[in-house]
């Protein structure tokens, strides 16, 4: 009898599952219009030409879901494909909460039965909540009937994680929030070379300040009222430690994450010692291994709430052995700071270490007699170090260039930068050639300002 019973509820299951993908399908087909977007254009994408599995990778709420609406949009727009050619699908639909592996073969039925052929272009929204989503993925593939475009909020899509079965199958393409050129093209901001060096560069000025302050989430960009944007910014990470975190990774010890997010929400462009942080929690009366600290630190790092440097070595042993740098994934979490303080310094670098990740630079930082806040490579050797601060002065000039030198000769890099707030000058001390611009206008530069090219459909 209880057999009978369970079996028919298996059947009631089965047969809620298709009726819900039946609805997300029909609403696609019926309803979906692409909304109203900023274009965003982070390299090439070859829809009708991919061979690979194209992974758009990066924070909660950082346009993941408005970019692939964007290509859905070019798509139709090139008449190469209609909506009866594509299949989109968000994984945090709650009508979708339980579909198993086999519930894909569901979604692809339910298509054909809505209409009369299979979709030639998947579009997944968030996979990572697919129990078993690579191998949904390699089967996909496998079947060479389709060009697949995913999403995930977590780095374990990035390319380099990703399961070996899915290796050269797979590629991965990282959408932050927004960087400031794109801050400018949404408020409608214009410039050009021109523009920086008269006096509209005024106007430029007083829209880096703001993003320096909010950071780039397209929604919190979008609002006026500082307490909302605090507030949007607090739910974003609400969401990072309860659904990225905890029940990702069935964190138990919950007061150690907590304690660590908060310190590196007041302590960002900063190092982090494990062993301090692991003295701290001792000195508080709380519990708090070495282990569980650096398992934490890499989980921050995988949802996306941080970024973390190691110190330059040739030696990956070294690298590993040293503290860590931290910065926050977007410059607008330093509003929630516990004791928030406008550190202008410290947010300067951090934009800089953001749009570093965002142009796929490989940076360290160098701790040797001095410091310097950047060391970027090239094909593992230093090629650039750069400092920021604030602004050049009589009191941390010295310090500011040494930190350079310092660099330069213990690493044989000839490249030196110091980016501040708004200062533009060239420095030359001990051979040693220093360029001094402002960090908005690197920002625009060349290496973010070159035409981008228009993904291809």
């Amino acid at each position: 009898m209880s057999g009978r019973k369970s079996a028919g509820g298996g059947i009631r299951r089965t047969l809620m599952s298709r009726e819900a993908t039946a609805a997300v399908i029909a609403e696609w087909l019926e309803d979906f219009a692409v909304p109203p977007h900023v274009t965003r254009k982070p390299g090439r994408v070859g829809l009708t030409t991919l061979n690979e599995i194209l992974a758009i990778v990066g924070p909660r709420r950082s346009g993941k879901t408005f970019f692939m609406y964007q290509l859905v949009g070019e798509l139709l727009a090139s008449s190469r494909a209609t909506k009866e050619d594509i299949l989109f699908v968000d994984f945090e639909d709650y009508r979708l909460t339980g579909l198993t592996t086999s519930g894909i073969d569901d979604l692809l039925e339910s298509f054909n039965r809505l209409t009369g052929r299979g979709p030639s272009f998947l579009f997944f929204d968030e996979i990572q909540h697919l129990p078993g989503w690579s191998r949904v993925l390699r089967t996909l593939h496998n079947q060479r009937r389709y060009r697949i475009v995913v999403s995930g909020s977590n780095s374990s899509l990035l390319a380099e994680e990703v399961a070996s079965e899915l290796r050269g199958r797979y590629r991965d393409l990282v959408m932050l929030p927004f960087s400031f050129s794109e801050v400018l093209a949404l408020k409608g901001v214009e410039y050009s070379e021109r523009t920086l060096h008269t006096p509209a560069r005024g106007r430029l000025i007083g829209a880096f300040d703001e993003y320096l302050a909010t950071g780039g989430f397209p929604e919190v960009v979008g609002k006026v009222i500082r307490a909302e944007r605090r507030d949007t910014l607090q739910s974003y990470v609400r969401t990072i430690f309860y659904r990225d975190i905890v029940e990702r990774h069935n964190v138990r010890a919950t007061h150690i994450l907590d304690a660590m997010m908060r310190h590196c929400l007041g302590a960002y462009a900063d190092l982090f010692s494990v062993s301090a942080f692991e003295k701290g929690l001792k000195s508080a009366g709380l519990p708090g291994s070495k282990r569980t600290i650096a398992t934490y630190l890499k989980y921050l790092e995988e949802a996306f709430f941080l970024l973390v440097r190691e110190k330059f070595s040739f030696s990956p042993r070294k690298r590993v052995m040293n503290p860590k740098k931290v910065y926050l994934l977007d410059p607008g979490f330093a509003m929630l700071s516990p004791g928030f303080s406008e550190n202008r310094g410290k947010r300067l670098e951090n934009v800089v270490a953001v749009e570093l990740r965002r142009r796929g630079e490989e940076c360290f930082y160098h701790h040797g007699r001095r410091e310097c806040d950047f060391i970027i490579t090239q094909d593992g050797h230093p090629r650039q170090a750069v400092q920021v601060c604030q602004e050049l002065t009589d009191r941390n000039r010295r310090r500011e260039i040494e930190g350079l030198a310092d660099a330069a000769e213990a690493l044989g890099t000839r490249e030196a930068l110091v980016l501040t707030f708004d200062q533009r000058e060239t420095l030359v001390q001990d051979g040693l050639t220093v360029t001094v611009r402002p960090v908005w206008e690197w920002l625009l530069g060349p290496a973010a300002r070159a035409p981008l090219a228009i993904p291809e459909i």
